[in-house]
């Protein structure tokens, strides 16, 4: 059973109010980071610390980000109701849900086949439609695009064209971009002539994006 009790609601609060101070001025997505449970997409050995702003091992070499990393994300990708994200990397799942709390339509890969199960119930049972696909990040997702913003959430020394093909006219892409153990996140956007300019904002850390999967079941 998925409880959230009133110390986690203040746990999250407080959270959020970091959020604040660190920067984050989006209230659309500090409300969505307010609404969603951290302490559902981690393992109980982490429970005590879900509202901490740190990232946290969720299995197969992965990683849960930070707070303020799904953040940054989330304003840098400046998401409106009812447009179609897709997410490369659905990892715990988490920042999908604050991205369906923005109201976006999100459709995410993810090439780790665990995580890609576990994300699928743990968000269908919070009541998120949500289109999730195990497969090959990097050749995106064709058939369903293309879509109005496009986010990474791993680190990858190139912009993958094939992504960037899947972007609609005016879309975004938000990426960490970079080799080694610390990126710049880049923000893509394609112009009205169909070039694009990118622009690099803060340092973080992600895991490395991994290639060379074939793509696989997609599930609703």
């Amino acid at each position: 059973m998925l409880t959230d009790s009133y110390r986690h609601k203040g746990l999250r609060k407080k959270l959020v109010d970091e959020l604040k101070h660190m920067g984050i001025s989006d209230q659309r997505v500090l409300d969505a980071i307010n609404a969603v449970p951290r302490h559902y997409f981690l393992t109980s050995a982490f429970l005590e610390f879900a509202y901490d702003n740190k990232a946290f091992q969720i299995g197969e070499g992965q990683t849960i980000s930070h707070p303020y990393t799904v953040a940054i994300q989330s304003q840098l990708l400046s998401v409106e109701p009812g447009m179609k994200v897709l997410e490369i990397g659905t990892g715990s799942g988490f920042q999908t849900a604050v991205l369906c709390e923005l109201g976006a339509k999100v459709y995410s890969i993810e090439r780790q086949k665990l995580l890609h199960e576990n994300s699928k119930k743990l968000l269908a049972k919070m009541g998120y439609k949500t289109y999730l696909s195990y497969g090959d990040g990097y050749k995106g997702l064709p058939s369903f695009a293309p879509f109005d913003r496009v986010i990474i959430t791993c680190a990858i020394p190139k912009v993958p064209e094939d992504l960037l093909m899947q972007l609609k006219p005016g879309g975004i892409l938000v990426m960490p971009f970079g080799e080694g153990e610390v990126q710049r996140m880049m923000v893509v956007k394609e112009l009205p002539d169909g070039t694009f300019e990118s622009e690099l904002h803060g340092e973080f850390s992600f895991v490395p994006m991994l290639e060379k999967r074939n793509s696989g079941t997609f599930n609703q």
